[in-house]
């Protein structure tokens, strides 16, 4: 299962998919989301760096961050949820209905 799988299934009813750090940017400058999934490391530079200038252009917006490298998530603020890789499905809802304040 996919993470946008498992986000949609969660109730999220779009997801803008971005491999690089200016897509992200772009995608949300395009449709400011309610809640940002990044990896740390991108195509063309860094999830923390392209949540940084979300913030900075759009303000705070909850973020997960789903990385195989969780010590390298730097800047990140302490309110965000960093997920290790490999994926757990289970961690990715339990995260999502944390910022979305659904119940179980």
């Amino acid at each position: 299962m996919l993470i946008e799988d498992v986000l949609r299934a969660q109730g999220a009813c779009t997801v803008d998919i971005a491999a690089s750090q200016s897509e992200a940017v772009d995608a949300a400058l395009a449709h400011r989301p309610d809640l940002i999934t990044s990896d740390v490391c991108l195509a063309d530079g860094r999830g923390p760096i392209a949540v940084r200038t979300i913030h900075d252009k759009l303000g705070p917006i909850p973020v997960i961050f789903i990385t195989g490298t969780p010590e390298e998530c730097d800047p990140c603020d302490p309110e965000d949820i960093i997920l290790s890789k490999p994926l757990d499905h289970v961690a990715i809802a339990t995260a999502f209905r944390h910022f979305t304040r659904q119940p179980q």
